[in-house]
């Protein structure tokens, strides 16, 4: 019997070698002396939010400000800021125009006050300014052209003039002013032409400007990256003022828009998902006649419909890590779409977890994609040289060193099996072996090493959910279960010191779609 369990182990052993050998011998080997430069913190300069109204709530105020303290957005961009719930316009009996940013004011303050800034997305038609009813979503946002544009001229003009009368022109200068949303989804976001969203923009560009010329205007923000060399083309050949691209994109196959979060949506196979429009963008930008204009990517995510459980699945965590590190440079921004799910395109939401595009759920717990920024925002400000593809290395100046890495594999299987079947199941991730690890040259001295992880059961609250038995509403002793197991990702805290070598080496395990960081804190 004993040389059967000795013979047992050996084999088992040589399975788990043969295992790692398999993994491609993953190595992230870096010299805390050869620096990158600056890292690119685009990935938390803006993040997305539903519409206007919604941030007057005391829920959704509460969660801002975890995810400004927690994440360090700088901007946040929202629909709906001029539609009839936020009361800023409406006519008299002589048709005159009253303008009214009382509600504006509530919210604007609320954003400024916790030192961030608005990504200002001008729509969408107030219905006294409308030429038809056709609206959007469950709280009616009209999407027709303006009935009259020099109206709609004046509206912008001096909505303009009353951001600068109470926050003063340096402060606006840093915003952006966005053109709309989405207009290439005729009739669904605009219900005119290419060339009436054009005419749009050149009233709206050169309201902005009439205040103040430093204002910094832009659009299409068109829905699958479209329209970007045609509307610098017409901004060019027009002299209309531009200082941004902004556009979007989705992850999954097939499609822009889910009114109601009833469709079924696929995630693409392609690697370059969402990353490829973003450089193809960027090169757009650089052959146009304006060639320095800004990218921002003001909505993306793995997928566009508020009805998607990819969204509270452990996959988006790493998705999004992949993503943002494909694109580099390419980018000023791209704003995750969106940060809670108190979220009402398609009406309230009847289930705790039901796909929404949060990072927190209505709740306020948080998802694993809310780790990836979290986690993001504990990177130094300088990035070290590293080949690896899928990991940051970055110092600070305290000498503290931060490693984040992570395993993408897209286990979707494929055209056959729609999302809303396939992530609504418990998916246990398969190994990918080991992850090397080899640092040279650190500073002499005695460190915490911080390590935290989120992946497959670790920090991923469906997973937690289901366990749950998926209930429909959440109790107030499942809300605080939940929050307390899915509150911090870190995993352990052990002391190491580091010698005269400045080595240090470890190997860990790592599944598919886990997320690790390691954190030295140097004493």
């Amino acid at each position: 019997m004993k040389r059967i369990f000795i013979l047992l182990v050996l084999i088992h052993s040589i399975q788990i070698i043969g295992q790692n050998n398999n993994a491609e011998n993953r190595i992230i080997k870096v010299d805390y002396r050869k620096e990158a430069g600056k890292l690119n913190t685009m990935f938390k300069e803006c993040i997305g939010a539903g519409r206007a109204n919604e941030g007057l709530r005391a829920d959704w105020q509460q969660q801002w400000a975890l995810v400004k303290k927690e994440c360090d957005f700088k901007y946040i961009r929202f629909h709906g800021l001029l539609t009839d719930d936020m009361g800023v316009y409406r006519e008299d009996e002589k048709g005159n125009p009253e303008y009214n940013y009382q509600y504006v004011d509530v919210l604007f303050d609320y954003i400024v006050s916790l030192k961030m800034k608005p990504f200002v997305e001008l729509g969408f038609m107030p219905n006294a300014l409308a030429s038809g009813k056709e609206t959007i979503f469950w709280w009616r946002g009209n999407v027709t052209p303006p009935k009259d544009y020099k109206k709609w001229e004046d509206l912008i003009q001096n909505l303009a003039q009353h951001f600068t009368e109470r926050y003063g022109a340096e402060e606006v200068k840093t915003w952006y002013f966005e053109v709309w949303n989405e207009p290439n989804l005729s009739p669904g976001f605009w219900t005119g032409t290419q060339a009436d969203y054009f005419k749009l923009y050149e009233y709206s560009a050169r309201a902005i400007k009439s205040v103040n010329k430093d204002y910094k205007v832009g659009g299409p923000a068109t829905a699958g990256a479209a329209w970007v060399p045609e509307t610098i083309d017409f901004c060019a050949k027009n002299n209309v003022p531009m200082d941004f691209v902004s556009t979007h994109t989705y992850g999954v196959k097939h499609g822009y828009l889910d009114e109601f979060g009833t469709s079924g949506t696929i995630l693409s196979q392609d690697e370059f998902s969402v990353s490829g429009d973003i450089l193809n963008s960027r090169k757009q930008i650089t052959a146009s006649a304006k060639p320095n204009l800004e990218l921002h990517y003001t909505e993306w995510s793995t997928s566009y419909t508020p009805a998607d459980p990819i969204h509270d699945s452990y996959h988006s965590a790493a998705y999004i890590l992949q993503k943002i590190k494909q694109v580099g440079n390419a980018a000023n921004s791209m704003s995750y779409w969106v940060f809670t799910d108190i979220f009402e395109e398609a009406g309230p939401r009847f289930t705790p977890f039901h796909g929404g595009f949060g990072l927190l759920n209505t709740q306020g717990i948080k998802k694993p994609a809310y780790f990836s920024y979290y986690l993001m925002n504990k990177l130094g400000e300088t990035e070290l040289q590293n080949t690896d593809k899928n990991s940051w290395i970055t110092k600070n100046e305290k000498g503290d060193v931060q490693l984040l890495f992570w395993d993408f594999t897209n286990t979707h299987p494929g055209d056959k099996v729609l999302n809303q079947t396939y992530y609504l199941q418990d998916l246990p991730s398969k190994s990918k072996g080991i992850v090397k690890i080899e640092l040279d040259h650190l500073a002499k001295g005695k460190y915490d090493l911080e390590i935290y992880k989120v992946g497959y059961k670790t920090q991923d609250v469906y997973a937690d959910y289901l366990a749950m038995k998926s209930p429909k509403q959440l109790s107030k002793e499942q809300v605080k279960l939940l929050k307390e197991k899915n509150s911090n990702c870190l995993l352990s805290t052990e002391k190491i010191k580091i010698d005269a070598k400045g080595t240090f080496n470890r190997e860990i395990a790592i599944n598919e779609n886990d997320v690790y960081m390691f954190r030295f804190v140097k004493h």
